[in-house]
């Protein structure tokens, strides 16, 4: 049975979050008119690599859990990379707060939990809403970059994509190698690029 005082709690804490998320949002981003966003940057290796390589990029890591953020942005401040920030955010939450003038340039979602179990499939990030929301803010030549180690989530993620109206999978190129601590660990793992239909 639904308690109505937690679940109005709840939708509060929800929009709180959001209008927090929103104004960072609008300091990180006021100029950028694309940037690169990692979804679940961990620790920030991969990003903090990405960021140093690119410098004229504006980079931007989420992550839900507060000490990986942590660890990430000592990372970067160790770096002095000044293109780069990492917060922490869950991907639905920062998709509805961003500014409206901001554009994707590229997405990389690198080893997301698989979610194996059939019950909980509902909450892998590669579904239909995340892309259609992705698409929606598309700057210039935008490319998801999506990698896994799990056989099973990768299947299904490419047939969320070939299935999607607004993306195709491409035969290109991974736009940056960086060997993160979970591709360290996999023995094996699939990549997927994929960008808007024409």
């Amino acid at each position: 049975m639904e308690n109505a005082l937690r679940t109005a709690a709840y939708v509060s804490k929800i929009a709180e979050r959001q209008v927090a998320l929103k104004a960072t949002n609008a300091t990180l981003l006021a100029g950028v008119g694309a940037f690169v966003v990692e979804i679940g940057s961990g620790h920030g290796h991969f990003l903090t690599a990405y960021a140093a390589a690119h410098p004229e990029r504006t980079c931007l890591g989420l992550d839900i859990i507060a000490e990986r953020v942590e660890r990430a942005n000592r990372k970067k401040n160790r770096a002095r990379l000044s293109n780069l920030h990492f917060l922490h955010a869950s991907a639905e939450d920062f998709l509805a707060s961003l500014p409206e003038n901001v554009r994707f340039a590229d997405v990389f979602v690198l080893f997301p939990d698989p979610w194996p179990k059939r019950r909980h499939h509902k909450n892998r990030l590669m579904q239909a809403d995340f892309l259609s929301q992705i698409a929606a803010k598309a700057g210039q030549g935008l490319r998801l970059y999506f990698r896994t180690d799990d056989i099973e989530y990768f299947a299904a993620a490419k047939a969320v994509v070939m299935e999607h109206a607004d993306w195709q999978v491409l035969d290109a190129p991974w736009a940056f190698e960086y060997e993160t601590v979970f591709q360290e660990r996999a023995p094996s793992f699939q990549s997927l690029v994929a960008g808007l239909r024409e």
